[in-house]
């Protein structure tokens, strides 16, 4: 394999190479002149950001990491490696990528927190790569998430990354609690920014 272009064709099981099946492109991105849109090959990426290909790990990082640069979501919530000659979909279980350490510059509202990535890319918290929480309404667990690029989250658009366990809990050591109109907010600062990682109990209330 090219490990400056990849092919993505040859990846695939080879079914949807037949002439007589149409494969509708992904949402929201429009295919190139004679770009050829391969369907769904069997890559996946597992809710750890491990990479898969026929259901075994991709064990040489510089793939993943040229497949990484060639990932995008498309407003369906699907993610595409899409390369200047062609698009194919694959499975994403969570985030494709894992925040796996945390940097710190400065202080209070002047602060600005940035992420290492599983790819070693850098991404610094700021209004246009915010900073998310999710709580599962059963257990109570949260799901911390960093938007990597402009895409648009809520319609489906952009790619995220999943903090990992020691990041998040390092994330909350220097959380700070703010008042955003009604709202105890327990968050961070960042990029001028303020966002919430949490919901303070107000003990008094009642």
């Amino acid at each position: 394999m090219n490990l400056n272009t990849p092919s993505l064709g040859s990846l695939s099981s080879g079914a949807s190479e037949q002439a007589d099946v149409t494969i509708d492109p992904p949402v929201g991105i429009e295919p190139r002149p004679g770009q050829v849109i391969c369907g769904d090959i069997d890559m996946r990426i597992d809710s750890n950001g491990l990479w898969h290909h026929n259901g075994s790990p991709i064990g040489r990082m510089e793939l993943v990491k040229l497949f990484s640069t060639v990932l995008r979501r498309d407003e369906a919530g699907d993610h595409w490696l899409i390369t200047p000659a062609e698009m194919a979909r694959i499975q994403v279980d969570d985030a494709p990528f894992m925040i796996v350490e945390m940097m710190v510059d400065g202080g209070g509202e002047d602060q600005t927190v940035s992420f290492r990535t599983n790819v070693e890319t850098w991404v610094t918290i700021d209004r246009e790569h915010p900073l998310r929480v999710e709580i599962d309404s059963e257990t109570g667990e949260p799901s911390p998430y960093v938007v990597l690029d402009s895409g648009d989250i809520a319609s489906g658009g952009g790619l995220e990354a999943k903090l990992n366990r020691a990041v998040y809990y390092d994330l909350v050591s220097i959380g700070v609690e703010e008042w955003l109109g009604q709202a105890h907010i327990f968050g961070i600062w960042s990029g001028g920014e303020f966002f919430a990682v949490g919901r303070m109990e107000d003990e008094n209330a009642g």
